[in-house]
């Protein structure tokens, strides 16, 4: 895979899951779906296929996913079955931070 800019919005290859860039690390990364390479969400390419059964835990919309190194972290803006994951390691759910209590 090419190398990631923020903003910038993938597609997987074999569910519906979709992602937007939030930060990224320089250089090339190998960012996957289900197990399968992503896709540009601009790219006509024919999707379909397996997920990996090691890769199948799906994506959430709304949430953000980061690897443990908190270098790449992305938001996924369409539910998927497939997993995330960067070279091979899955991507792990963001936590939440809980905002102040105001009253």
């Amino acid at each position: 895979m090419a190398e990631l800019k923020t903003g910038g919005r993938f597609k997987s290859a074999v569910c519906t899951a979709e992602i937007m860039v939030v930060s990224a690390p320089a250089g090339d990364v190998d960012l996957t779906c289900g197990g399968v390479a992503m896709l540009d969400s601009a790219s006509d390419a024919a999707t379909g296929g397996e997920i990996h059964p090691d890769h199948a835990v799906g994506v959430a919309i709304g949430k953000r996913y980061i690897n443990e190194e908190e270098t790449l972290e992305v938001l996924c803006v369409k539910n998927g079955d497939g997993g995330l994951a960067l070279a091979g390691q899955l991507l792990l759910q963001k936590d939440t931070k809980k905002l102040p209590k105001t009253d």
